[in-house]
């Protein structure tokens, strides 16, 4: 007999490193080299402001999964505090967030194959796609020592390059562009080159790079222990993102100024390169490659999965919500896989545009779903006081600062209509949350 729920094989380690891939993708691996262009050495601000912008997001998401036993996702929690149509919305957009995220990973993947072959993008797009179909659709457990192993290689790598970047700080390296040096930083036309214009238009793709950090909640139906895993798991994300983001990125400019760094490939490729080390420029080159599969990894995992929640509660159809004997949500993880590939169809036709194009839908998108996530604990700690009271995993400062990160969301909307290569998929989007809103409504009837 088929088996009708997920397994709880995700051990702490798992949920540990998960955590940490959703914190360390594409966005910085790629998207960062965009976003220094824009903002030069500010950026490292720019990813202080959005990541204690999300650490509240996940402080009050990990209040409300603990709050009660039982809740697979924040979509339900959404349905209960907001009504059906938040549920179903939020639901459905989550699923459209990861497809979209996908679609930039495995369009990443083939920009980073050509470093080493002349061949069109799309083409290392759907192989990449496929195999991470193949792997998806065995067990939750090889999800989770795939995501285990994809983050320990990113981890590795960002601690080496960190380490490199101080032992040639200290000895005072030259390079073809000058001397690395903490003076970098403000020597080319200070610390805001491009001024706050610059600063804020580079949002858009830091706020792309901290998707999935909200995975740990989509994990919480699979995780053993969720009481310890998931707070020590959130917990743990401003101390990553110090170390992962602003101490990689602080290393990248002080070797590189950021005015010689290219907006089209990744910094981390190019650091090494200049540092006269190509074999280490390959191996950087591999490295972002997994990360960008890693991040591909964990959108076919959370959209089978959002798929799965959204047919139990029975807004989407029944069939995906059946697991094969692997208790893997299949049906929902084919259909998924089936969207992710208009990616690759995307990288043939709009080489040029295509990652900037996705990955502003789905920072968009992600905004909307944090927010209902702040929207849902507002809600929560005025219907049950006694369960805030008695929690074990307090949200701080709500709700003074659930209302504080929600104007801060609104604004970073207001700079996507701003900015020219933004405005156009911003107008876009609102077309998925009409065509959702119309869709509820038939349902409904």
């Amino acid at each position: 007999m088929e088996q009708q729920e997920l397994k709880r094989d995700l051990k702490n380690r798992h949920v540990q490193l998960i955590a940490i891939g959703g914190t360390i993708g594409t966005g910085l691996f790629l998207g960062s080299g965009k976003a220094i262009s824009l903002a030069g050495p500010s950026i490292i601000f720019a990813y202080l402001i959005v990541s204690i912008a999300l650490f509240f997001v996940m402080r009050a998401l990990g209040e409300m999964l603990l709050s009660k036993g039982g809740y697979a996702s924040f979509t339900e929690f959404a349905t209960e505090y907001l009504g059906d149509w938040a549920g179903y919305i939020t639901g459905w957009t989550y699923w459209f967030c990861w497809v979209m995220t996908a679609m930039a990973d495995i369009i990443a993947v083939g920009m980073y194959t050509q470093y080493w072959f002349d061949i069109p993008q799309w083409v290392p797009a759907i192989a990449c796609l496929v195999v991470l179909l193949i792997l998806n659709l065995l067990t939750v457990k090889l999800f989770g020592e795939l995501e285990f192993w994809f983050a320990l290689i990113k981890i590795i790598t960002i601690v080496a390059l960190i380490a490199i970047g101080i032992i040639l700080l200290i000895i005072g390296f030259e390079t073809d562009t000058g001397k690395v040096a903490v003076s970098n930083l403000w020597e080319h036309g200070g610390l805001f080159p491009n001024g706050a214009f610059g600063f804020l238009m580079a949002f858009q793709m830091v706020v792309f790079a901290f998707v999935g950090v909200e995975l740990v909640g989509v994990a919480a139906a699979e995780t053993a222990n969720p009481k310890k895993n998931i707070p020590s798991a959130i917990n743990k994300i401003p101390v990553r993102i110090l170390l992962f983001y602003v101490g990689a990125l602080f290393v990248i400019l002080t070797i590189n100024p950021w005015d010689t760094l290219s907006a089209a490939s990744s910094p981390f490729v190019q650091v090494f390169a200049l540092v006269g080390i190509p074999i280490a420029a390959g191996l950087i080159n591999f490295v972002v490659l997994t990360s960008a599969a890693s991040a591909g990894n964990s959108g076919m995992f959370s959209t089978s999965r959002m798929l799965y929640s959204l047919s139990n509660n029975k807004q989407a159809p029944k069939a995906y919500g059946k697991l094969n004997k692997n208790a893997v949500p299949q049906n929902g993880l084919i259909f998924s896989a089936v969207v992710v590939s208009i990616g690759a169809l995307l990288s043939y036709f709009m080489p040029d545009d295509a990652f900037s194009i996705v990955t502003t839908i789905s920072a968009i998108c992600f905004i909307w779903v944090w927010s209902i996530i702040l929207i849902s604990h507002i809600i929560y700690k005025k219907r049950h006081p006694e369960l805030h009271k008695t929690s074990v995993f307090k949200a701080p400062l709500t709700p003074f600062i659930n209302y504080l990160v929600l104007a801060f969301f609104l604004f970073l909307l207001v700079i996507m209509g701003i900015s020219e290569s933004t405005r156009t998929s911003l107008l876009l989007t609102p077309i998925w949350f009409i065509l959702l809103f119309v869709l509820y409504k038939v349902r409904k009837k």
